[in-house]
């Protein structure tokens, strides 16, 4: 997953991620893989906490645990839910019970741990590490 890509639509109707910079990052532009970009939300499968449109910082180094709201690589693409542990797999819960719970094939594919929501008003910025 390019945590810089644009992502069309998923097939469940979730959360779609897009870059949240207008500019695209090069090669050149001196950013590690484990540095923290941010992503705009675009659906309402994690609604009430992260509204249409809101922007969440998302760091890669972050350790993903049971609760921890997530970037993950699944078929349908980059999809943004909250983490929780079962017995002994991984799911990507929507907090809108209007969606799917997604299975991990592993935790490996979480990409990214959400640390921060930004939004217009200093009251709605939230952080979450």
């Amino acid at each position: 997953m390019s945590s810089h890509a644009h992502k069309a639509p998923a097939k469940d109707g979730g959360a779609v991620l897009k870059r949240a910079s207008t500019t695209e990052p090069s090669a050149d532009a001196g950013c590690a893989a484990a540095e923290p970009f941010a992503l705009r939300v675009v659906g309402d499968s994690m609604e009430p906490e992260f509204k249409d449109g809101c922007i969440i910082i998302v760091d890669p180094s972050a350790d993903a645990k049971h609760g921890s709201y997530v970037v993950a690589d699944t078929p349908d693409g980059p999809t943004f839910r909250r983490l929780v542990a079962e017995h002994d797999r991984w799911l990507l819960e929507p907090l809108n019970s209007g969606y799917e719970t997604l299975a991990l094939e592993s935790k490996r594919a979480v990409t990214g741990v959400v640390v921060q929501r930004s939004g217009v008003r200093r009251s709605e910025h939230k952080h979450y590490v």
